[in-house]
């Protein structure tokens, strides 16, 4: 019997208060599409302190250096961009050079985030626009950080962005969906 084809399950979810819910939501779905969804959640068991970060993060790394692929939630969380953790697993597994997909449960431009909830001004004197430190803000259209867009594109792979009601921003799975029929059909060409 062939084994079922690893999709790691990156996004803010871990977060959640019924984490381990939100966790076997999405890989009951992923047995849906045939795949075996790998759902980072940090052990009971572990001690307080660096040595269970360290082990989270070797847990982690360790299920991504398994997948075949991964799916990223890239909804703005804490801000106006995407989970910190879930970025650096997404340039990981493009770095490796697994198939990686992504939604969004936010739409719009990062730009659009940054006026409407960042005080994001125009500098006419440099035609850019800044944040309340002076900072630039790129302005290429993105959903976020233009490497995000960037390792997608590559790939021949756009984010999948959807408006979601404000109380369904981290458990709505219309995009993750989206997102597991395109990885199913990736794997299905690439596979014949």
């Amino acid at each position: 019997m062939t084994r079922r084809l690893r999709i790691y399950l990156a996004g803010p979810e871990v977060f959640l208060p019924d984490a381990k819910a939100a966790g076997e939501r999405k890989t009951a779905l992923c047995a849906q599409y045939g795949f075996e969804g790998l759902f980072p959640l940090e052990s009971e068991a572990l001690d307080d302190g660096v040595e269970r970060s360290l082990s989270i993060y070797r847990a982690n790394r360790g299920m991504i250096l398994a997948a075949d692929g991964a799916i990223f939630n890239l909804t703005p969380f804490r801000g106006p961009s995407a989970d910190a953790g879930t970025v650096f697993e997404l340039g990981l597994c493009a770095g490796l050079g697994k198939p990686v997909f992504a939604y969004s449960n936010e739409d719009g431009a990062l730009l659009d985030r940054m006026k409407r909830d960042m005080g994001a001004t125009f500098d006419a004197a440099t035609g850019r626009w800044r944040d309340a430190l002076g900072m630039t803000i790129e302005d290429f259209g993105h959903a976020d950080n233009l490497m995000l867009g960037g390792c997608l594109t590559e790939q021949g792979r756009r984010l999948t962005q959807r408006r979601t009601a404000p109380d369904e921003r981290f458990t709505d799975l219309s995009g993750f969906r989206l997102c597991l029929e395109h990885a199913a059909q990736h794997f299905r060409v690439a596979l014949e």
